[in-house]
């Protein structure tokens, strides 16, 4: 099983989704994220996974052309007011609409958003 979290800037929602799916599913399910628009990784979404002891302080934002979207069995937008990266293609598909905490720029939305992540990725039963 292959997994692919795709945002705009592949900064915040996308990071934290690929952090708490490396350590919330299993080992052998294949986790990767990117972005339309590709930023940089924001400093508050890898302190609001330091938080709850998830480190992706190594990760980095990444474009679409730098993940193998064909081999996704999965893919899963995170965009909630603004246009998602859309990947052609037979897939399945999820879309989880939720704010861009980095338009805050407060640690309280990372949080709001890192929660809510969780969730839906506890919902997937893997």
């Amino acid at each position: 099983m292959k997994i692919l979290f795709l945002c705009v800037a592949n900064s915040a929602r996308s990071q934290m989704a690929e952090g708490l799916a490396r350590a919330m599913l299993p080992k052998n399910v294949e986790i990767a994220s990117a972005g339309s628009a590709p930023g940089q990784v924001n400093p508050l979404a890898i302190k609001a996974l330091a938080e709850i002891d998830i480190d992706i302080s190594g990760q980095w934002s990444k474009p679409l052309e730098d993940v193998a979207v064909e081999a996704a069995d999965l893919i899963v937008t995170l965009c909630a007011e603004e246009v998602c990266p859309y990947v052609p293609g037979e897939v399945q598909r999820l879309h989880w609409p939720v704010i861009d905490p980095a338009a805050s720029g407060n640690i309280a939305a990372f949080r709001a958003a890192r929660d809510q992540i969780r969730d839906k990725i506890a919902g997937l039963g893997l």
